[in-house]
């Protein structure tokens, strides 16, 4: 599984910025079958968070109404630079992480 975190390229300290998160994910949901016909095991992403400078911004649980390659945007106003870490958890028990670097050039 990987995924990325998409930050927007112009950005200004404590201005509401973008992020985007994308993880390449089947997201199985146990209702499908293969080309033989047997049933593909369940195997969702089941919980998810990100932190920034250690500090949790998005803790979820998702479920198989999740479509497969799931795409997360949300909106946050950072005070500091920094490192987003992005952790995520599946059925089968595989886990994921990301990190993108936040850098801001401005300090107003």
């Amino acid at each position: 599984m990987t995924a990325r975190i998409v930050l927007p390229i112009a950005r200004k300290l404590g201005e509401p910025m973008d992020v985007r998160i994308l993880i390449q994910h089947p997201m199985d949901t146990g209702f499908m079958h293969d080309v033989s016909g047997a049933a593909i095991e369940k195997n969702v992403i089941h919980s998810l968070s990100l932190e920034f400078n250690g500090e949790e911004l998005l803790n979820a649980e998702l479920g198989t109404g999740t479509a497969a390659n799931p795409f997360i945007q949300f909106q946050v106003r950072l005070r500091q630079s920094g490192e987003f870490l992005l952790k995520w958890v599946d059925d089968k028990g595989q886990m994921g992480m990301e990190r993108a670097a936040c850098i801001f050039a401005d300090r107003n």
